[in-house]
């Protein structure tokens, strides 16, 4: 068994275990819209069973999820496009290869505190703020 994912228009609208012989049979409309994923691959590395990357062919950068993003011209999924704090949506942020993972323009601080600090992107103003502990 495999997973596949439906893509309408870019878009994964649902994500399914089958066989290959039965998307391709048409019972769940054209096979054309499905699209294979791996359930073990994340951040373009395959994992095995441990968790652990193990080597593997990482299918199609990261496994399929519903609302992500499959770009037929690279033939990867990857989540939708993230939004700040505020749900305001990240445009500063890019995707790239090999990991098809959303990158800020700055690297978010590094805590020295105990218990941590805490970040959230702010795209307003393109920085990482500090989110008070209550």
């Amino acid at each position: 068994m495999s997973h596949f994912a439906k893509v309408i228009n870019g878009i994964v609208t649902q994500v399914i275990v089958a066989e290959q012989d039965f998307i391709n049979s048409g019972a769940l409309g054209p096979a054309s819209e499905w699209v294979q994923t791996s359930y073990n691959t994340v951040g373009g590395v395959h994992y095995g069973q441990d968790k652990k990357p193990d080597g593997g062919i990482a299918l199609r950068g990261n496994y399929a999820g519903i609302g992500y993003v499959y770009d037929s011209t690279h033939d990867v999924f990857y989540a939708p496009r993230p939004q700040d704090r505020n749900g305001v949506l990240c445009e500063s942020w890019t995707i790239s290869a090999p990991t098809w993972t959303w990158t800020a323009p700055t690297q978010m601080p590094t805590s020295t505190t105990t218990p941590p600090t805490i970040y959230a992107w702010d795209e307003p103003t393109k920085t990482w703020v500090e989110i008070p502990r209550t």
